[in-house]
């Protein structure tokens, strides 16, 4: 087993300071007349941000609350409220905020609106009625139907239709004309800075990685909430150069590697650190995931030359929005891609869409790849749901299986 030296990433300070000057936009947006919008993480933040409304994710918060390990606790609260603890464990914790619990920033930002897209699943949208009709805010709910059997021309007219509404919707709101030559320069950058975090994911191909995912978890804030600003751009510009450096100067996410690693679904935000250590004591980088990359997966699907005729397409056909045969073949294309020795798959209690065909994903990888793959079993913020010694055991014996594979190839 390795010794896990850890070098940091410079680049981490500067996203907390872009975060921080984030957040503190939005508690002032009243002041500086602006509005804000609390949006879904598949949620469209294009066309907010060409109107120039400050977007809140609430599962962007959700990460925050499970990294300052405080999921349980507003979990309960929830519960506590008549809430079912079998719920979305995000959905909980920001009901709780909602209602006075205090997060690791206190409460955000109360919303002007709410914005919709269930194209990641289903609990949204009650998640996000529940809270309209608390904050007494107007609710807009985008449709995506799921792709089982791919994207019909019938399908994209859908949704389109319904970005038009979106358009007027805004238009309403904020009491001024939508915007399209706003959008398209806010989608033109939402492009670049979708191409950029690509090639940054994209250097863990390099063996051994600068990074690994648990570094990407971290990094992943500005392409989910400012994708279309120009702070992103510039962010992800200097992370790739940060990157490449760090593989000119031979620094690596895990001293040692001998194995690489993919991870399917949501971080476990409140352990990512204890499970990095872990896998790097058997010399283990998990060099990609599934989840970050999920935010660049469309890029073929838009036109930066016309943007807005891009987002029925890029917006219904997100990695969650797929049949389970589409699911399965982006992970074995990821697994070549990566040159990838075992997948790690997150059974998480809270994510159903993402969870439920894992074991269908499971065989589909084993019969074409022959690798091996772990599933643990927990829920990404709330900690009840994680037993240390059990996750422990299942690692070493995994770590084992993998260590016999490879001294049977090598033989």
């Amino acid at each position: 087993m390795s010794e896990h030296i850890h070098v940091p990433i410079r680049a981490k300070k500067r996203m907390k300071e872009i975060m921080t000057h984030y957040f503190l936009e939005a508690f002032d947006a009243r002041n500086q007349g602006k509005k804000v919008a609390w949006i879904t993480s598949g949620g469209p933040v294009e066309p907010l941000l060409a109107m120039d409304i400050i977007p809140i994710y609430p599962e962007n918060h959700g990460a925050m609350i499970g990294a300052a390990k405080m999921g349980e606790e507003m979990c309960r609260a929830a519960e506590e409220m008549g809430y079912c603890g079998d719920l979305c464990s995000y959905a909980l914790s920001d009901i709780a905020c909602s209602r006075g619990k205090q997060g690791p920033i206190g409460m955000l930002p109360p919303p002007d609106m709410l914005i919709c897209c269930n194209n990641i699943c289903s609990t949204v949208v009650k998640w996000y009625e529940i809270q309209a009709r608390y904050f007494k805010v107007p609710l807009f709910v985008l449709d995506c139907p799921m792709n089982h059997e791919g994207f019909s021309p019938v399908v994209e007219a859908y949704i389109e239709r319904q970005f038009e509404e979106f358009f007027h919707f805004l238009s309403q709101i904020c009491g001024r004309p939508f915007s399209r030559e706003r959008l398209e320069e806010v989608g033109r950058l939402s492009y670049k800075a979708q191409l950029l975090w690509q090639r940054v994911l994209d250097t863990t191909t390099h063996s051994p990685a600068p990074m690994s995912a648990f570094d990407a978890f971290f990094h992943l804030a500005l392409i989910v909430t400012l994708r279309g600003r120009e702070v992103c751009v510039e962010y992800y510009s200097e992370l790739l150069q940060e990157m490449e450096e760090r593989i000119e100067k031979g620094i690596c996410a895990v001293p040692g590697e001998r194995f690489r690693l993919l991870w399917d679904n949501l971080p476990i935000w409140y352990n990512t650190r204890w499970l990095s250590e872990e896998f790097a004591r058997y010399g283990a980088t998990l060099v990609a995931d599934t989840y970050t990359s999920a935010w660049c997966s469309t890029l073929s699907y838009i036109d930066p030359s016309d943007f807005s005729s891009s987002l029925a397409r890029a917006y219904g056909r997100i990695y969650l929005n797929l049949g389970i045969d589409m699911m399965a073949e982006q992970v074995v294309d990821m697994i070549r891609r990566y040159n990838v020795d075992g997948l790690v798959m997150h059974s998480n209690r809270s994510c159903k869409p993402y969870s439920f065909g894992q074991y269908y994903i499971q065989d589909v990888v084993k019969e074409k790849t022959g690798i091996g793959v772990l599933i643990l079993e927990s829920d990404m913020l709330d900690q009840r749901n994680f037993t240390e010694a059990q996750i422990q055991s299942r690692i070493g014996a995994f770590m084992e299986l993998l260590e016999q594979q490879k001294q049977k190839r090598s033989t």
